[in-house]
């Protein structure tokens, strides 16, 4: 099992935790493009829009007789083949979004805290106690854990720390975001990440029920499997 070292907002270590190995082991980069373009594809407004025959402007005449003129049949000034008519097959309003099983989203972000953990940009810190929500007193604390490039703060979902927020958010690369909210996107867009104790604590503990589950019901133990029985050759009697 591999250990962890905790820190204080001071930089300084204040002990050690355990983390599991079927959560900090393999890597799956396979699931991890998934859960990241699943995720991206939400974000998207899906708001783009073109003009039909139906909604440009112009008269729904016919422009002259149907035979007798010589010239090519026209029906309408709204027409796709004419200058500012209709668009054909253009986009519409449509949303990106769609299902993503729960249990890859469980196997993609047990990845990227491996992937995390195995770059040495994954840190823990016992609390974010603030005295005072100073964004530069923050600074401080944030040179002192030696970040400094962009970073993601993990608190825990209960944790009601209105000093944190106001502290961080004013701060350029860093993002705060509740433990149970936090998404394997966050974890691989930003180079560091740090988790207070309770929340890594808490991630890991539900993150252990996901596996258990998963493995229910697979294979049998192989001392449960029986071995299969061999048969006794007859040997023919010699006369």
């Amino acid at each position: 099992m591999a250990t962890i070292d905790v820190h204080n907002l001071s930089g300084d270590k204040v002990g050690t935790l355990d983390l599991a190995d079927e959560i900090f082991g393999a890597i799956h980069e396979d699931l991890l493009w998934e859960a990241i373009k699943h995720y991206r594809a939400s974000l998207r407004a899906g708001t783009h829009a073109t003009k039909n025959r139906k909604l440009v402007s112009g008269s729904g005449k016919k422009l002259w007789k149907q035979k007798g003129t010589g010239r090519a049949r026209v029906g309408s000034i709204r027409s796709p083949l004419w200058r500012h008519g209709g668009t054909v097959h253009g986009p519409q309003p449509r949303s990106y979004d769609y299902t993503f099983p729960r249990k890859k989203l469980l196997g993609a972000l047990r990845s990227a805290l491996a992937s995390k953990f195995n770059e040495g940009k994954l840190m823990i810190v016992n609390a974010f106690e603030l005295k005072e929500p100073k964004t530069k007193e923050f600074r401080k604390s944030l040179d002192a854990l030696k970040v400094d490039k962009t970073v993601l703060l993990v608190e825990d979902g209960k944790a009601d720390n209105r000093n944190l927020e106001l502290s961080s958010r004013n701060i350029y690369g860093l993002e705060l975001v509740k433990g149970h909210e936090v998404h394997p996107y966050h974890l691989l867009r930003y180079d560091r990440v740090i988790f207070s104790q309770p929340a890594i604590e808490k991630l890991q503990a539900s993150l252990q029920k996901s596996v258990s589950k998963r493995q229910h019901g697979a294979a049998e133990p192989e001392a449960k499997k029986k071995a299969p029985r061999k048969r006794a050759r007859k040997t023919a009697e010699v006369a």
